[in-house]
């Protein structure tokens, strides 16, 4: 029996064509200076997501894309071919928006099958087409139903296929998900990686959610006050933010004061409130003068609690327990460092037989240079 051929694998991204190209591009509203001089490329079949605080340009940006803002200065590409003067209808782009925009007084097919209404194809291949597009999202056989008799998820999922239906090359996603409870959240996270995957077209996502972000895209653009502050793939955002307030925004970070004594030989002397003297490499540094203060950052999940018996395999601090907080499958504690008057945030996972340790228990924490990165 012939087994089906395995996937290839996606092309690297920086191999793929150019899909969506920002050049320096301004958008002003009045004085308000909304946009200031982004730049950027968005490669093809690339899952590329906006994320930043309410009010920083993201969806601005987004609608810049989509036609719905003009430009005040710059310019916008799709595909090699500048959108100036094109309408949002004559562009290869769709969206799909945060209220979802379903009709409740269409049947789930009519609502998929909406903006082919004017398709010259015979209607049996427009229903032909309306029953792949449910299947791809999961939806086959729903076409009969009412859309108003539907879940958050469901009504998500139509939105969706209304939007590919039409066979875009780039698919804006405005907080689709944010209406959604926890639960399906996280499954239809899911579910939108995979369907990008199916359909390889471009997806360009906005989102005031760092998790979100992280978890579905290729690549994040970080935005405050109309201005990218980093643009990377998740792991490198996450671990070696390029400034303290991308640091701050992405997940949780520990800061703690520290000093610049010297640099040399591709490294840096730092001395650490409650961690002492330490080395790290200038990858993990910002350009600091000798003898300035700065702080170090670091993830709660790059410190271990050392239990009775356990020694580090790199470092230790000493400390006491100020907080515990028990999430069942992870504990948080607020650990004081010596020295330190504001704890610092660990996490620990739930392994079987591992006690959770009470408030104002004597402790040792270990840690690895290599987790730290230096912020002015």
């Amino acid at each position: 029996m012939n087994q089906p051929a395995p996937k290839a694998a996606p092309a690297p991204l920086e191999s793929r064509r150019k899909m969506i190209e920002f050049d320096q591009v301004h958008k002003y509203y009045g004085d308000y200076h909304a946009l200031r001089g982004i730049s950027a490329v968005i490669r093809e079949g690339e899952f590329f997501s906006l994320l930043g605080p309410s009010g920083c340009g993201k969806t601005t940006l987004l609608r810049t894309i989509a036609g719905f803002e003009d430009i005040s200065s710059g310019a916008v590409l799709i595909d090699g071919k500048h959108m100036e003067d094109v309408p949002p209808n004559k562009r290869p782009t769709n969206m799909v928006f945060q209220s979802y925009a379903i009709f409740p007084h269409l049947t789930v097919g009519e609502n998929v099958g909406f903006g082919l209404r004017r398709d010259p194809r015979p209607a049996a291949e427009k229903a032909q087409a309306v029953e792949q597009a449910l299947e791809m999202v999961g939806l086959k056989g729903y076409g009969a139903r009412a859309a108003h008799a539907l879940s958050g998820g469901q009504r998500q999922r139509v939105a969706l296929a209304r939007a590919l239906i039409l066979k875009p090359k780039v698919l804006l996603l405005d907080e689709p998900l944010s209406a959604l409870d926890k639960k399906i959240r996280e499954q239809m996270q899911v579910e939108l990686i995979k369907l990008q995957r199916e359909v390889g077209i471009t997806f360009v996502l906005v989102t005031h959610d760092q998790e979100e972000a992280l978890v579905m895209s290729d690549r994040i653009a970080v935005m405050f006050e109309g201005e990218i502050a980093q643009l990377a793939d998740p792991e490198t955002l996450y671990r070696r933010p390029a400034s303290r307030r991308v640091a701050d925004f992405i997940g949780v970070m520990n800061f703690l004061p520290a000093t610049v004594l010297g640099e040399g030989n591709g490294h840096v002397q730092l001395e650490v409130a409650g961690l002492g003297p330490v080395d790290i490499t200038d990858d993990q540094a910002q350009a600091i003068p000798t003898g300035e203060p700065a702080a170090v950052g670091f993830r709660p999940e790059t410190l271990t609690i050392l239990y009775e018996g356990q020694t580090a395999t790199d470092r230790e601090a000493p400390g006491v327990i100020d907080e515990v907080v028990y999430y069942g499958d992870m504990t948080y504690y607020d650990v004081k460092l010596d020295g330190v008057e504001k704890p610092v945030r660990i996490s620990m996972r739930n392994v079987f037989g591992r006690e959770v340790l009470d408030v104002g228990t004597r402790t040792r924490v270990a840690w690895s240079p290599g987790a730290l990165v230096l912020f002015r």
